[in-house]
């Protein structure tokens, strides 16, 4: 399965459990851990962890089992890795205070400066 095609797969499951505000990064360029980061909203601990198990059960059903689940039941945040693409499923609080959006665009200045 291509990178294109497990993000498809994402983005579908993701819609399916009515997640929010999904952002979908292409990070290949700027490291080495995942080719593609997805982040996604969910409205209560109860909903962040439906879409966290969506994702799970809909990449195994397609051969893709997840390298590994961070976070669980009541959890803020829950990232799962797919190793192509890695999907951050969080709390509107948690997502505004780590900020993963700014977090990578600043981290893709730096590249693109030359910087370390």
């Amino acid at each position: 399965m291509t990178t294109d095609q497990l993000q498809a797969l994402v983005i579908e499951a993701l819609d399916e459990v009515k997640a929010r505000d999904v952002r979908v990064f292409d990070v290949k360029d700027k490291t080495a851990v995942t080719d593609a980061m997805v982040i996604a909203s969910g409205t209560s601990s109860r909903h962040v962890q439906t879409i966290a198990d969506r994702v799970v059960e809909t990449a195994k059903r397609a051969g893709h089992a997840p390298l590994g689940v961070e976070g669980g039941r009541d959890s803020e945040w829950v990232l799962v890795d797919l190793a192509d693409v890695v999907v951050h499923v969080m709390l509107p609080r948690a997502r505004g205070f780590y900020n993963l959006e700014k977090l990578w665009s600043v981290e893709a200045e730096r590249l693109s400066a030359g910087l370390s």
